[in-house]
């Protein structure tokens, strides 16, 4: 049910924020428990899946989503990408690049991504010889695919609908007492805690 949905993804976040904790106290701090995720902020979402996994909530909200359908390494090697092409120094690269690798893309990955053999042979032999580009191929690989078939399942799921349904809308009996803005408000607190 929707409310299971809800319960799923409230824990979810809880438990990634206290994994998370340490490594981005400081931005935590930044952000405010109280800020209100607007309903024109989550349409947006469904714009497009960049608008999406570029906004830190909707990024939570999707990860949450895609554990529940258990291929969060899609996004987890998006994200992994992404920050690998943030790397400065020269020496990090060929280890952080073998990282990713090994864990996403190798015969023998623990999260394994969905990758076409020609996508894998090129994406291996960059590997000899690693640039900030090395995964852009692979990496877009896996957008198009997560844009193709599990964003289109995120926007019909409770995950987002329970974030952008209008007032009373799939309100049960039991839901009914509560108005749609204090579910937005807990909701968005939820995300936010993750964000």
């Amino acid at each position: 049910s929707a409310k299971d949905m809800k319960h799923r993804l409230g824990f979810l976040l809880q438990k990634s924020d206290s994994c998370d904790y340490s490594s981005s106290h400081g931005k935590k701090e930044k952000i405010s428990s109280s800020q209100r995720l607007s309903q024109e902020e989550v349409r947006k979402w469904a714009d497009s899946l960049e608008n999406l996994i570029h906004h830190d909530r909707g990024l939570a909200a999707f990860r949450a989503f895609l554990k529940s359908e258990y291929s969060e390494e899609n996004i987890e090697f998006w994200v992994s990408c992404e920050e690998y092409k943030k790397t400065k120094s020269p020496a990090k690269l060929s280890p952080k690049a073998r990282k990713i690798y090994d864990e996403f893309i190798s015969v023998q990955a623990t999260k394994e991504v969905n990758l076409d053999s020609c996508t894998r042979e090129k994406t291996s032999h960059n590997m000899l010889e690693p640039t900030l580009s090395c995964f852009d191929e692979a990496q877009s690989k896996i957008f198009t695919l997560m844009e193709k078939d599990s964003y289109r399942r995120f926007l019909k799921s409770p995950y987002y609908l329970d974030l952008v349904s209008p007032p009373g809308a799939g309100c049960g009996p039991e839901n009914c007492k509560r108005n749609h803005t204090h579910t937005l408000d807990c909701n968005s607190n939820i995300i936010s805690q993750c964000a």
